[in-house]
């Protein structure tokens, strides 16, 4: 087992992590910019290393830095949690050669998925169903892109092969149009993630976001522990999700799980990740794969009992996965809100101090939160600030017991979006279940109509 873990992100996903590490007696490092150096994680870690000042590509962002730390620290793993350098292959290539364990996949398994056009590849030999589209990349020909268009119908999709959190994509619903959107598009690939490699795929008119939790040891072993629905989302950003995904046959479940288990095997994957999906009509098409833990594996913890980072903490040691696919159970139902320092309706960021915080509890509540009263938020950093997850026996359990939870939610100082949180939770479209990745954008462009009349 690793003795010493350099915990390379912050907030609560940074004190998750460290509270794992404790529990398997693994000694902990927080490394921290310097607007964060009264955040929890550092006080409760057993060492701690300032890397640079707030902005995140002077410390966060910085690999030297965070090399350097586990170097003078004697860490022989680092865990990099999500975002920030998560998905970063050069990082994971670093730190291995730098002579530390990479705790998440080898870096050419992140580079191959990261890559939305070789992903959707290796996706289609493994037998994973994807959205019609281009195969691969689209020509620099127009006649050839708009016989591709032809041959996948509109509406369609561009989108960058290099993206990811909703941007470089662009919906085109009429032939006249394509040409000029692909160019756009490509541009602002270009701009933002240094590659104007674009693909098509076919628009979806009203498809859910399902996403099948994996995990892979370096034994060949591979399992999937259900699936979330993850379609409660504002511009392509996740706000509520939930464990299991409503109206899912166990035989959906099955067979997509499988073959996503499947995949894992046959690239070689190590360590958590997740495969998302566009479900629409009884079909699921996959879309990415994101080669880390989720910031909502948490309802996936409630309803299996797999405590996703310490087997993420075993794989990276070496040692097998603990469970086999016949010991993965889904028990009951979980939800999951993400708690932001903002405005709940226009989402204008709040950071500031915290001056009072009052999180709720009881049974089947969890919150993952690294906030305390006379905390400071700093604004240089996503707004998430918590998560508050709810597990009943059912699904109508669990929207009560998440009602309560939001209720009792009391933060002080700062603004948050607990507000929105429980006008959803009392909304019949989204108790009754099934709602569609564009539901919330509706839901709030009806509330800003009704409230200007």
């Amino acid at each position: 087992m690793l003795k010493k873990v350099l915990i390379a992100n912050r907030g609560e996903i940074a004190l998750r992590v460290l509270r794992a590490c404790r529990e398997m007696g693994i000694a902990t490092v927080a490394v921290h910019s310097e607007a964060d150096k009264d955040s929890l994680h550092v006080k409760l870690a057993d060492e701690s290393v300032c890397i640079g000042p707030a902005p995140s590509p002077q410390s966060y962002l910085y690999i030297p830095a965070l090399i350097a730390a586990a170097e003078v620290t004697h860490a022989d793993g680092i865990h990099p949690g999500y975002g920030f350098l998560a998905e970063n292959a050069s990082f994971a290539e670093q730190v291995e050669h730098s002579g530390f364990v990479f705790i998440g996949p080898r870096a050419d398994t992140i580079r191959l998925m990261g890559d939305k056009v070789s992903a959707k590849k290796a996706m289609l030999e493994a037998g994973v169903p994807c959205v019609p589209g281009s195969d691969g990349a689209l020509p620099d020909n127009p006649d050839e892109i708009l016989k591709i268009a032809d041959k996948v119908g509109f509406p369609v999709i561009i989108k960058a092969s290099g993206g990811g959190g909703g941007r470089g994509m662009r919906v085109v619903e009429r032939k006249e149009d394509l040409l000029k959107a692909v160019e756009m598009t490509k541009a602002e690939a270009e701009a933002a993630f240094g590659n104007p490699m674009v693909y098509m795929e076919r628009f979806l008119q009203r498809p859910r976001h399902i996403e099948i939790q994996v995990l892979a040891d370096e034994h060949g072993n591979a399992i999937y522990l259900g699936e979330r629905d993850c379609s409660m989302q504002r511009r392509h950003q996740k706000i509520i999700e939930e464990a299991p995904a409503p109206f899912i046959t166990e035989e959906e479940r099955r067979r997509i799980g499988e073959s996503c288990a499947a995949a894992c095997r046959r690239i070689r994957y190590r360590g958590a990740g997740t495969f998302e999906f566009l479900y629409e009509d009884g079909e699921f098409f996959f879309i990415e794969m994101n080669t880390r833990v989720q910031v909502e594996h948490p309802i996936t913890e409630l309803v299996t009992g797999v405590d996703i980072v310490r087997e993420q903490l075993r794989i990276a040691a070496g040692m097998p996965l603990a469970y086999a696919q016949d010991d993965i159970r889904l028990q009951g139902h979980a939800f999951e809100c993400r708690i932001n320092a903002e405005d709940p309706y226009n989402f204008i960021p709040s950071p500031g101090m915290i001056e009072s915080c009052h999180l709720p509890g009881g049974f089947g509540v969890r919150v993952d939160s690294h906030i305390y009263q006379g905390y400071r938020i700093p604004p240089n950093y996503d707004s998430l600030i918590g998560k508050i997850c709810v597990h009943g026996e059912d699904r109508a359990q669990a929207v009560a017991k998440m009602r309560v939870a939001l209720d009792e939610l009391a933060v002080t100082g700062i603004k948050t979006n607990a507000a929105l949180h429980r006008d959803l939770f009392r909304d019949k479209g989204f108790v009754d279940g099934g709602v569609s990745i564009h539901y919330l954008e509706h839901w709030l462009a009806e509330r800003k109509a009704q409230l200007s009349k």
